[in-house]
Parts: C-alpha cells; structure tokens; sequence
C-alpha cells in the first residue's frame, strides 16, 4: 500500500513540476555575485514589489482601506492591488509539499539533488494552482464589487464575466511574477527569500501606517496625525483599533524582549573522540521552535479569512453554514487594541486559548517533521562524530538525554511565541503580534546573513576552506 500511494505521489509530482515548465525560469549566475551587487538586486525587487503593492486591479471599485487584516500582514499582500494574493500561493504550496514529505507520505530525499529539483518544480506548479484558485475564489465571491443587498456573489455581482476574467488573469499573472522574484533571490541573484522580504517590507509599511497614516478628510488614523489633531490628549487608548500610545509602547517592549530571547542559549556538553577529546558545547536556541509555531496558526486563520469569500459564493451569503463559519473566523482573529478587547471578552479569551493550543499543537510537529526532534538530532551526532561525556555512542542513549532538553524547549518556546503574539495584539501593537515576530527574526537572519557574507569577501582564505564557490 505505501509502494502504491509512493508511486502515485510521485506521479502527481511530476504532473506538478510539468506546470512549472511553462513558467519563465531564473538560472544561477555563472560566477556568484559580489554582496554589493546581490544587495542591488534585493533591492530592485523589493522595489517592484512596492509598486504592484500599490497598483490597483483594473475593472475593480477602488476603496481605501485603513487598517490591515492579519491575512494582508502574514501573506503581504495588499487589498484592491496587484498583490492582493502576496506571497499566500507561494507559502500554502510549500507548506503543503514539506509537511507531506516530512511525513514521509511523499518518498523525497531532499539532500539528492534530482530530488530537491522535482521538490522545487512541483512547489513551484502547485503555487500557480493555488494562484488561480484563490484568484477566482475571490472574485466569485464578488470581494472587489458592491453586491445588491440580499443578492448571491456568484449570480447578482453587478460585472459581467469578461471583467470577473480579467481580474483573474491579473492576479495570476502578478503570483507568476512573485515566484519568478522569489527564485531569482534562492538562486543566488539577491539574499533571503522573497517571502522573508517582502513580510519584512509588509510589517514595516504597517508599521509606518500606524505611526503617520493619514486620509485627507477622514479621521487621522495614524498616532502622529492623531496627536497633532488632539495635542491636549495623550491618547492613551483609542477605540476601534486605532493606534494609540499603548500600542506604541506594546511594540517597542515586544521588539526589546524578542531580541533579549533569541539571544539566550541552552549548552550541551559534548567531546569529539576524532579531535583526541576536545570538549566543547552546543547551543540550542531558547526559542527552539523560533516563530513557526504562532507562523502556522498566523498562516491557518489567515487562509480561513483568506476563503470566506468562496464559502460566500458555495454557500450562500445567508445561509446559516457560511453564519457559522464566519462566527469561527470571528473568535479566531485576534482583536485590535485594548479597548475592542476589553468590548468582546470571549471572542479575546477564545482566541488566547485556540492561538495557544494551536501553537503548542504545532510546534510538536514542526519539531518532528523538521527532523528538529531528539532522534534525528542524536543521529546527526553520531555522524558528526560527538558524543556527550559519560555516555556510550548509543543512538538510543543520546535521543533519551537530548529529549530531556528539546520536549521542554519546544513546549515552553511554543507557549512564548504564542503569549508574546497575543498579548501584542491585546495591546494593540504596531504591525500585529505575529507581524512583529515574524519581523525580528527576519531582521536577525538578514543580519547573520550580511556579516557571514561580508565576512566571505574580507576573508578569500575561509571561503576556500568552507567549501565555498567564488
């Protein structure tokens, strides 16, 4: 039976990596690029992001929307634009393709080479379906049009099919373009991902909006406007999910904190027999799972938000199924501000409790399926020729002592993660709870990113011993 389902996931694989051959490729520079220039790059495509962010669909009502979802702050996109889908086809795609190959439900061996490029083909196809998918869930559901009330989305939307067609073909052709942006930084052109890039660009927009955001003859919505508007006023708390000085302060304890965790370690002792003995430690990061866990439930309520539209169309606008999936929708999004949580103290407590539960639940298998677990590591030792003191090179020894150290780190990183997220978003932070993590940690990696680099070019000697291309 698992020969059958390996033959046919194979099959379906490569049916997917088939897409992929229609889209335009990106191949790897010749010679690796100098770090000014893979900068260069990174910054042409953010900038191109930032204008389709910004470039409404054609055939739709523009409307200016004030505050972001949590939907628009984990898949960067950008409501009424060329990057209304953002990176969501990009991240459930390969969200989908690793946790079936962690579960070894699809037989993949991403250390071979052949394996991870029909990994990486059938990720890429598979995201161009999702892309025309949600594309047409969106506009069945009319999201882009006034619809009559009491009308279905899907019969009384008051554009004709040409115009529903071409608002499809728009939002896929701009998908199309975020995957082709996002190989071209993998393969070496730019640094990171675009996913990482264009999140980090998305919760900075946000934030930026929060703090100055202002619409011409409404009421400012940003602080700064809001205070020069009000100076008597401290504005201290602001109802409706407006930024206010809480939130301000919220942002900033958040930001310090997250820095003060990621720099904690838990060691290991362990000796090298191969090196005559040398004792040395290995860390593991405090935040052991780092921001996966609240990643996940983040990227779980944003697709439920992100197909509420489609339940709208199948459904019905009205029917008591779509009134009951909204309602679940409702308690699972995190409230904005102190104030609207303080209004709505069960959708506040439901959505602690259901944000916690599903970060613990997915911690535990992110750390099984990233082969983050205590037999998996206790192997890699093993072959990396370490061993912890005392102890005979027994796989089964090793696994029992790691889990000792790597259950309670994933339980308790999980549930900081988690409480650090939702206290933000009870505070009413800048950016959003998880928007912050995501950013921090995003920073971080660009960091160590840049100085290993940086490091590379100062220092011609140790690329050459770490193996690396020039």
């Amino acid at each position: 039976m698992e020969a059958y389902w390996g033959l046919r996931s194979m099959g379906v694989l490569e049916a997917l990596a088939k897409i992929a051959d229609w889209i335009p490729g990106v191949p790897k520079p010749a010679q690796k690029p100098s770090l000014y220039r893979r900068l260069a790059w990174t910054g042409i495509i953010l900038v191109l992001y930032l204008v389709m962010a910004n470039i409404p669909l054609y055939g739709t009502q523009v409307r200016a929307p004030t505050r972001v979802s949590l939907q628009q702050i984990i898949f960067a996109s950008s409501q009424g634009t060329l990057m209304e889908l953002g990176i969501s086809p990009i991240v459930t795609a390969g969200l989908i393709l690793q946790v079936l190959v962690g579960a070894k439900l699809i037989d993949l061996d991403l250390s071979d080479p052949e394996d991870q490029r029909l990994f990486t083909a059938a990720e890429k196809g598979l995201a161009v379906l999702f892309a025309i998918f949600e594309a047409s869930m969106y506009v069945l559901g009319c999201k882009y049009w006034a619809l009559p009330p009491g009308g279905s989305p899907l019969h009384n939307c008051p554009v004709g099919w040409g115009i529903r067609g071409l608002v499809i073909l728009q939002l896929s052709l701009a998908a199309i373009l975020v995957i082709i942006y996002d190989e071209m930084l993998q393969k070496g052109w730019g640094l990171g991902s675009a996913i990482s890039l264009f999140i980090l660009a998305g919760v900075a927009q946000q934030m930026m909006w929060s703090l100055f955001g202002y619409v011409p003859g409404t009421v400012a919505y940003g602080f700064i406007p809001a205070l020069i508007q009000r100076p008597s006023s401290l504005l201290i708390t602001r109802p409706n999910g407006f930024p206010d000085l809480t939130g301000l302060f919220a942002t900033l304890a958040i930001v310090v904190l997250l820095v003060y965790f990621q720099a904690m370690r838990v060691e290991i002792p362990v000796t090298s027999p191969r090196m005559r003995g040398i004792r040395t430690k290995i860390p593991l990061q405090f935040m052991y799972v780092t921001n996966i866990p609240i990643l996940l439930v983040a990227i779980l309520v944003g697709d439920l938000q992100l197909f509420e539209g489609m339940f709208a169309s199948l459904a019905g606008a009205h029917s008591k199924l779509f009134h009951y999936y909204q309602v679940m929708v409702y308690y699972m999004s995190p409230p904005r501000g102190f104030i609207m949580s303080l209004q709505d103290p069960l959708r506040t407590t439901t959505f602690a409790v259901s944000w916690t539960i599903l970060s613990v639940l997915f911690g535990y298998m992110w750390v099984e399926l990233a082969g983050l677990n205590p037999r998996d590591q206790a192997e890699n030792m093993i072959k990396s020729g370490l061993e912890i003191p005392g102890l005979r090179r027994n796989p089964k020894i090793l696994e029992s002592v790691l889990a000792r150290y790597i259950y309670p780190l994933t339980m308790l990183s999980s549930l900081l993660v988690a409480f650090v997220a939702i206290v933000a978003d009870i505070f009413g932070a800048y950016g959003t709870g998880t928007g912050i993590l995501l950013a921090v940690g995003i920073i971080q990696q660009y960091y160590m990113m840049i100085t290993y680099e940086r490091a590379l070019e100062t220092y011609p000697l140790l690329r050459r011993l770490l193996g690396e291309s020039v």
